[in-house]
């Protein structure tokens, strides 16, 4: 594979390399190319891990929700490599792949109820910047959520808007997960062209 970082991948080394090269391989299969960039800084790549290991352990907030807002902060970013993990890892967890392929179209697709409607809104407002999250959508996500579940989705959207806001600057990009496990392609947003 030719590196599309900007900064360039290398080797993963040591005794703690060889752990995080044993589960990347378990989890995908391979390496992915953006752990090579990640560790030219082995503490920033720990941390990273650490957050993502402890969030994935959150069970206040419904799975189905945290996943729809994770992909609609990549689509909206533009992290393909987010979007893809995201996608796969819906794939591994059981959940609704017809609706998370949909998401990065969600205000023209049907397949959304009033609340994932709202929480994809919701990720999406979170996402602007600044922030355009209004009292009514957090008076109304807190009425059917309740605020464990709100402060569980609203820290997980903002740990994904700092992997992919990360993983673009570094030019880390998909690494096609969701197409080797022949999942069909993701929705594109409304006015982007397919790929020919």
């Amino acid at each position: 594979m030719t590196s599309t970082t900007r900064v360039p991948p290398v080797e993963i080394t040591g005794l703690y390399g060889a752990v995080v090269k044993r589960f990347s391989r378990k989890m995908f299969g391979e390496v992915p190319e953006g752990l090579g960039v990640l560790w030219n800084n082995p503490p920033v790549l720990k941390a990273g891990l650490s957050i993502g290991q402890k969030a994935s352990r959150w069970d206040t907030c419904d799975k189905n929700l945290k996943s729809y807002a994770h992909m609609a902060v990549a689509s909206m970013i533009g992290c393909s490599f987010c979007l893809d993990l995201g996608y796969f890892q819906a794939h591994n967890e059981g959940l609704d792949l017809y609706k998370a392929r949909e998401v990065p179209r969600w205000r023209e697709s049907d397949v959304f109820t009033t609340l994932e409607r709202e929480v994809l809104d919701y990720a999406e407002a979170m996402t602007q910047t600044p922030p355009t999250v209004t009292d009514e959508q957090s008076a109304s996500l807190l009425d059917q959520l309740g605020a464990p579940a709100l402060v569980e989705l609203t820290t997980w959207i903002s740990i994904t808007n700092q992997m992919a806001r990360g993983n673009v600057a570094l030019g880390i990009e998909s690494q096609e997960y969701a197409a080797a496990c022949g999942l069909a392609p993701l929705a594109q947003p409304s006015g982007v062209a397919s790929p020919a």
